[in-house]
């Protein structure tokens, strides 16, 4: 790890507060969509989606100069993985750090989206886990993984806010599972029993195709672009810091 981060608290608070808003968003989103269009779930997709794509995007450039904006635990699971033979990115206890951070503002974020429409926190009855959707999973995190560090390798990091949004609206429509890609949020939306929710029983086989997932898009890395750990510290977004701590 590079010596001019942020400390670690402020990159904590950083993904604790991405990850929350992001939860927030599509739970939140998906609650509207419910509302606005109760019969109509090709509709409701279509609403969720698009604004995730627009806070996805929005929340990288405000918190990724802090944190990096991993918000996500198989990013920063992978970021350890390629980095700590050559000193860069996340350390295996700042991997820790950030995956408790996500994960607990990932079920805060559900609990305000919740409390926002009235709806009441109550634990999902959506049953999620078909064979369909964990390769869904499968393919949507190893896209991710491996668009979020070609990126970081090819010196593009800027293009991340976008290009993760991008991705993440497209995975939405082309993925059965509608593109989870993430065990923070996964774990978050077991605490809204409405349109975005899963069931508990469906999350530890869904977890496991993101880490399946995770594996197969760090295989396609390193088979493209042999020299990405050397970007581990730019990952999702660049966050050297010049001010002082």
């Amino acid at each position: 790890m590079t010596t001019n981060q942020p400390p670690l608290w402020r990159r904590a608070v950083a993904e604790f507060l991405g990850t929350c808003l992001l939860v927030m968003i599509v739970v939140g989103s998906g609650i509207m969509a419910q509302q606005l269009s109760p019969t109509d779930v090709g509709l409701q997709l279509l609403q969720n989606s698009t604004a995730t794509v627009l806070g996805l995007t929005v929340l990288i450039l405000v918190f990724g100069p802090v944190s990096g904006a991993h918000f996500n635990p198989v990013v920063s699971l992978v970021d350890w993985i390629l980095g700590h033979r050559s000193g860069t990115g996340l350390t295996l206890p700042e991997v820790g750090i950030y995956v408790v951070s996500q994960t607990i503002g990932a079920i805060g974020g559900s609990v305000v989206a919740n409390a926002m429409f009235e709806v009441g926190t109550s634990i999902s009855v959506k049953d999620r886990a078909s064979g369909g959707h964990l390769l869904g999973e499968v393919v949507a995190t190893a896209g991710l993984i491996l668009l979020i560090f070609t990126l970081a390798a090819t010196k593009r990091g800027v293009l991340a806010a976008p290009a993760v949004g991008a991705y993440i609206g497209a995975a939405y429509w082309f993925t059965s599972s509608t593109s989870f890609a993430n065990p923070a949020v996964t774990v978050g939306r077991i605490f809204s029993d409405t349109f975005a929710g899963i069931a508990p029983a469906s999350v530890p086989a869904f977890v496991i195709a993101q880490l399946v997932g995770a594996a197969v898009g760090l295989g396609l890395l390193l088979i493209l672009f042999p020299a990405a750990a050397n970007a581990a510290d730019d990952v999702v977004l660049p966050h050297e810091a010049k001010a002082s701590s």
